[in-house]
Parts: structure tokens; sequence; C-alpha cells
């Protein structure tokens, strides 16, 4: 044993030696002392919010609006981009929504990757940044109609914690069940665009097999300069000498750029074309 004054200001209490070194007595009367106490337990700390944590807080009432068209035609009329911005303005009056900014993509096809479109890429920068809480749509086919598009989005806005909103059939990503709807709705998208593109090719094949020219229409004023292609391939002279030849003999492409040999064969080619559609009207 050893004596002497311990922490507790104690010279009474004797030191009892341990393997692991000495220990004074005082906490052995300490904890006995205190067994018929009540414990007041500690309140626990408050878990700290971080910087983006409240930005996105303060984002959740804030929405993007994206509205997009295929076609020239329904960008110039606007109807279609009306039609979708009142949807979508209905739907955030009625949720308590403020649309932060409208993102709009006019004569954009689907088709396109979201972040090729110049809208949509700032519409994900925003939503990054935290500026706003969630992309709302009218439609699901305005956002993506590839699969692999719209599950790379979706999965973009869960790992950065803002949501995706498709109103004509009502489904919210940030549940599990709104993404499940989602990622099915885009296979049909994806299928249906699948399923046109075929109907397109037969349709075009079945009217190459009657002998119709198909493509661009042939212009006046690119006549000579076939005229002048027709004859070289009678020379049997190679794609890349004809080529040589029209450009100097001043002579252009119908686009008017410079002969290629590839402009030589697509051109070759519609002249066949021509030809069999001429043989098989006699």
């Amino acid at each position: 044993m050893h004596g002497g004054l311990d922490r507790y200001g104690c010279d009474s209490i004797p030191y009892v030696r341990t393997l692991g070194g000495y220990r004074c007595m005082c906490n052995d009367r300490l904890s006995s002392d205190r067994q018929g106490l009540p414990m007041t337990p500690i309140p626990a700390r408050p878990r700290r919010t971080t910087a983006k944590q409240k930005a996105q807080q303060q984002a959740s009432t804030c929405v993007v609006g994206y509205l997009r068209c295929s076609t020239a035609e329904q960008a110039d009329s606007g109807l279609g981009l009306d039609a979708q911005r009142a949807t979508i303005q209905s739907a955030c009056d009625a949720r308590g929504w403020t649309v932060a900014e409208w993102a709009v993509d006019e004569g954009v096809s689907g088709s396109v990757p979201p972040t090729d479109r110049p809208a949509m890429a700032r519409a994900l920068r925003l939503l990054d940044a935290c500026e706003a809480g969630a992309l709302v749509a009218s439609k699901v086919d305005r956002i993506a109609r590839d699969l692999h598009d719209l599950t790379g989005l979706l999965r973009r806005a869960d790992d950065d914690g803002w949501g995706c909103v498709a109103l004509d059939i009502g489904v919210d990503t940030t549940t599990p069940v709104g993404r499940m709807l989602v990622g099915i709705l885009g296979s049909v998208a994806e299928w249906e665009r699948a399923t046109i593109r075929q109907r397109t090719r037969d349709a075009l094949a079945a009217k190459k097999a009657t002998g119709a020219r198909l493509g661009r229409p042939v212009s006046v004023e690119s006549e000579p300069a076939r005229a002048r292609l027709r004859e070289l391939l009678h020379e049997r002279k190679t794609f890349a000498a004809i080529a040589t030849t029209l450009n100097d003999e001043g002579f252009t492409t119908p686009t008017g750029l410079a002969w290629s040999w590839r402009a030589v064969q697509r051109t070759r080619d519609s002249l066949a074309l021509d030809d069999l559609a001429l043989a098989s009207g006699s």
C-alpha cells in the first residue's frame, strides 16, 4: 500500500497495488456512495448541419421548370411550350412550389442526351448547386426518351439529393415507387421510339423496292456537276480522280463544298437510283 494525497485530496484512504499499478480506494467508496442516487442522462449533442444540407433545405420549395419541343415549327408557334408551361405552373401553385427558373430547349429532339442540351445542362448545374430542389417536366418523355439517359439522370438526382418530377404520371422520384415507375415508363418510351424507327425503315425499303427515288431532291443548279460526273464515271476513273477533276473545273457539291471521293460515291449512288426509277417507269 502507498499513502499520500490523491487526486480527490484524500490522505486517509490508502492506495492498493494492482497489476495495472496503484488504485486509490476513494474510487470504490465514491462509486458505492452514488449507487442509491438517481442518474441524470447527459443530453445528446445536436448534429451539425452542413452547408450543403442548409442549401438543400432552403431550395426544397424551389424548382426548375423544364420545357422541350422537338420541331422548329412547335418552337416558332409556341403552342407546345405554352401548354407545358401552363401544366407545370398549375402543379407548382397547387403544391406550394416556386419556379426558380424556366429551362427551355427549343427544337431539340428527345434522343439528344440531357447533358448535351443547353437548357437542360444549365438546369442540372442549378440543381447540383442546390439553387433548386427538383426538376419538373410536364411529361417524362420531355426529360428523356432513352432509358440509359433517363436512368443516368435519376442516378445523378439521387446522388446529389434533388428530385425529378414528371407530372403526366404523377411521379415524384424522391420516393422509391416513383423511381421505379419512371424507369418503367422510360422503357416504354424507348420501345415506342424504336418501333417508329423500324416502321420508317420498313416503309422506305418498300418504297425503294418499287424504284422510287429517296433522299434529298436534286436542284437545278447541281445538274451540270452531275452531268460532268456521269461523263467521268463512263471514263472509269477513280472516285478520287473524279473529285480532283471536278474541283479543278470549278464544280461544287449541291451544298457548295469541294468535292471529295465520298461525295462522288454518294452522287454515283444517286445517279444509279435515277436510272433505276427511269427504267421502272418506262
